[in-house]
């Protein structure tokens, strides 16, 4: 799966599935940009990429994601690919506490409106290149909440999945392909961020296959999705969640 001379946009690059990612496509030649907000797991990334373009930023913030977008065209004049994969659980809130809706505007922000910003942004890049977009959902948003004060982050990952049919749909006749990827549990540092104290041994329990996916079989589907192997293929919504779905 050769991407040598393409230009592929990481955010969330930092660690876990988009610094698998960004080494993988820098592996098989790509220009890597990586995103993410924190400066020493960028570097950490970064030096597992050859020659990357980093970029610091926080894609919830309009100007600094219209940033990554002008830096990568000002270095290297194209986008082929744009890989949405940045997003968490700030806060974990139910329904009937206090700061709900915050935390509800901090989730969809980060995993749902983030994406359809960057998208917006670069789409008439990726048209010129007939480029393709891999978005990087959840379970989440295909199965009931896995625990109490999730619904927020639930209810951005389905609105992803969606948001992925119908850009597929739009951008389909500008040769621009759209999918993306709903992992079940990775081992990456998301339970730490979301400061949830179960360990990833608790949740291989759940699945079908009782194991828990490495961040380097994620990053391998989404390759294969940006690459020329799926040319046919867009509006899908791919699961790797080794029989999670299936067991609830």
């Amino acid at each position: 799966m050769s991407f040598t001379g393409k230009v592929v946009i990481i955010t969330g690059a930092s660690s876990g599935i988009g610094a698998s990612a960004a080494e993988l496509f820098s592996k098989e030649g790509a220009h890597v940009v990586i995103v993410g907000r924190n400066q020493d797991l960028l570097a950490a990334s970064a030096a597992q990429c050859n020659s990357p373009l980093v970029v610091r930023a926080d894609i919830t913030i309009e100007s600094e994601a219209q940033r990554v977008v002008d830096e990568t065209i000002k270095k290297f004049g194209q986008i082929d690919v744009l890989v949405n994969n940045a997003g968490g659980i700030p806060l974990t809130i139910g329904l009937l506490e206090d700061g709900v809706m915050q935390a509800f505007d901090d989730v969809m922000n980060l995993n749902l409106r983030s994406v359809v910003h960057l998208t917006t942004l670069a789409a008439p890049h990726l048209i010129k290149t007939k480029g393709n977009i891999v978005n990087v959902s959840a379970m989440a948003g295909v199965t009931p909440p896995f625990r109490p004060g999730v619904t927020s982050y639930c209810v951005a990952k389905a609105g992803l999945n969606h948001f992925t049919v119908c850009a597929a749909v739009e951008l389909g006749s500008y040769g621009v392909r759209v999918n993306a990827i709903s992992p079940g549990p990775v081992r990456t540092n998301f339970k730490q961020n979301a400061k949830f104290t179960d360990t990833y041994e608790d949740t291989a329990k759940f699945t079908i296959l009782k194991r828990v996916s490495e961040p380097e079989e994620i990053a391998n589907l989404i390759l294969f999705l940006a690459s020329s192997r799926a040319k046919g293929v867009t509006g899908v919504n791919w699961y790797s969640d080794n029989g999670f779905a299936i067991q609830h």
